[in-house]
């Protein structure tokens, strides 16, 4: 897991081995300054000796902060400034202009062109160390961060790229398609973080398939890693994935004991059964089912209950029963999606979807019916959601044409 950013302690310490380079066209004034640095305790001093030997050096070392003088002859501080802030890699490269300028309208191009801060002439030793040590530390703290913050997503991308792994395949859908007349399609809306949604299949005997799709609280690697080791435990127990009420209270067994303090899944279950036609599921504080039956304009929705997985070790999971035949189509989704939908009470959030989602549903092939869902559904909440959504599309085929059934 990625490490916090340094303490403050720390910080101070490390400002001591920082590079800084001091710019002035006269001995004395380099010299001077000098001594008060590494009196002070700084060891990496470099000195430039003009505005062009000043750009030759941070070009080819870059300075954690730079003591420029303004008066120099040739290139002055003024351009100096100018040309550093063109330049994105020294955009954020403290800046201390040494002044003895008095004029307000002198000082404020010195703040225009991108100083950081002035010191006045003639120097002051204790205002010098004060002023570099207050931006050191600010330039350590940011640089803590930004590496903190790349490592962190590299480690949001390392997470992402193992949820990929873990979802189904094209090959298992073609299977399942073959095998029972199922056709299925996903959609997940991303969003800035990474959430602990995911979904899955568990293939069974006589043509049946399980469909499993699970939330985790909170979001982040912790909530990703949780949704990783329900994926374990989920197919761990696909000898029992045949009953959803049993094998969803033996998930709840095992969650209670995998899981911290305050750490919740919701979860639907269910088994599709191709050969009677029925989806039966168990859920666990999940969102409603939402099914359009072959010639139906209005959608109906499944029921929810059950505590969270990993809520309590004594949880029942009872198990319900949809029709699925010729021509149905389901919709399952996790609660993010719920979340999102402008409605005023959460409860009445699966109505409101199904309400959106019906019209969309009874297209003509499920490509269609997925992209217009999921087009609806980006009208209300955004292209951009909070959490990540995730929508899964069944459809039990009815006789089509060669051409919809290729386009389904």
């Amino acid at each position: 897991m990625t490490g916090a950013p340094a303490s403050a302690e720390t910080r101070q310490i490390g400002i001591y081995d920082c590079l800084i380079l001091v710019v002035d066209d006269t001995d004395f004034n380099r010299t001077l300054i000098t001594a008060m640095l590494r009196q002070a305790g700084f060891r990496r001093i470099q000195h430039a000796v003009d505005g062009i030997d000043a750009l030759r050096k941070i070009g080819d070392e870059l300075p954690d902060l730079v003591v420029l003088d303004i008066v120099m002859p040739g290139l002055d501080g003024f351009e100096v400034c100018r040309h550093l802030r063109a330049d994105p890699r020294f955009s954020d490269l403290p800046v201390l202009v040494q002044t003895a300028l008095s004029n307000t309208e002198d000082r404020n191009k010195a703040f225009q062109l991108g100083t950081t801060d002035l010191i006045t002439k003639p120097i002051d030793r204790n205002e010098l160390l004060a002023r570099v040590r207050i931006h050191l530390e600010n330039r350590v703290l940011i640089q803590d961060l930004q590496l903190y913050r790349a490592r962190l997503e590299s480690e949001l991308g390392m997470a992402r790229e193992m949820y990929n792994h873990l979802l189904p395949t094209p090959a298992l859908f073609d299977q399942i398609g073959r095998d029972s007349g199922v056709r299925i399609r996903h959609h997940t809306a991303v969003s800035s973080e990474l959430g602990g949604d995911l979904w899955g299949i568990i293939p069974l005997s006589e043509r049946r398939f399980g469909l499993y799709l699970l939330d985790m609280t909170g979001t982040g690697v912790s909530a990703a890693l949780n949704a990783f080791r329900m994926h374990t435990v989920l197919h761990e127990l696909a000898p029992l994935a045949g009953d959803p009420s049993r094998f969803l209270g033996e998930v709840n067994a095992r969650a209670v004991d995998l899981f911290e303090s305050g750490e919740r899944v919701s979860v639907i279950y269910g088994v599709i059964d191709p050969m009677i036609g029925t989806f039966t599921y168990a859920t666990a504080a999940a969102g409603r089912p939402i099914l359009l039956q072959c010639g139906n304009r209005v959608a109906e929705l499944g029921d929810s209950d059950g505590a969270s997985v990993g809520e309590s070790g004594g949880s029942v999971f009872p198990a319900r029963v949809l029709p699925f035949g010729p021509g149905a189509r389901l919709l399952l989704y996790n609660n993010a999606v719920a979340a999102a939908l402008p409605v005023e009470c959460i409860s009445s959030a699966p109505e409101a979807l199904a309400e959106l989602a019906a019209p969309a549903l009874g297209s003509p092939t499920l490509v269609e019916a997925c992209a217009r869902v999921t087009s609806a559904l980006a009208r209300v909440v955004g292209d951009r959601p909070r959490e990540d959504m995730t929508l899964i599309f069944l459809a039990k085929e009815a006789f089509q044409s060669p051409r919809a059934k290729a386009a389904s």
